[in-house]
C-alpha cells in the first residue's frame, strides 16, 4: 500500500482559500439558494399574497436586493443569503400584525438545503 502524503499548505488553500474548492462549492450552493429567493419573489402583482404564500412582486426592490456573499469566521468560511432592505424580514417571519410571508427559508428548502 502507498504511503500518503498530506501537503498542509494544499489543505489549508483547499478548505479556507476563497479561491478554494469548498469556496467554491459553497458559491454554487449559494446562488442555487439566490436564484431560488428571487423566483420566491417574483408573484404577479395584484392580487395580494395570503399569509403563508411567498409575497407578490410590488416594486421589485426587495427581489433586486437579494445576494450572498462568502465570510470567514472562527469555524471557517460560511456563505450568506439575504437582503438589505428592512421589509424582508418582516415579509420573511411576519409581524405582531402581518402574517409571515416567507420567500428565503423556502428557497433554502427548494435549493435541497
Amino acid at each position: 500500500m502507498a504511503d500518503v502524503v498530506f501537503f498542509p499548505g494544499a489543505l489549508q488553500a483547499l478548505f479556507n482559500s476563497p479561491s478554494g474548492g469548498v469556496a467554491r462549492d459553497l458559491a454554487r450552493r449559494a446562488l442555487r439558494v439566490e436564484t431560488q429567493a428571487k423566483l420566491n419573489l417574483s408573484g404577479a402583482f395584484p392580487p395580494p399574497s395570503a399569509p403563508g404564500e411567498s409575497p407578490h412582486l410590488r416594486s421589485g426592490r426587495l427581489r433586486a436586493s437579494v445576494t450572498w456573499e462568502l465570510g470567514e469566521d472562527a469555524i471557517g468560511l460560511y456563505a450568506a443569503v439575504g437582503t438589505d432592505v428592512p421589509y424582508g424580514r418582516y415579509l420573511e417571519d411576519g409581524t405582531d400584525t402581518i402574517a409571515p410571508r416567507p420567500w428565503l427559508k423556502p428557497a433554502l428548502a427548494a435549493a435541497g438545503y
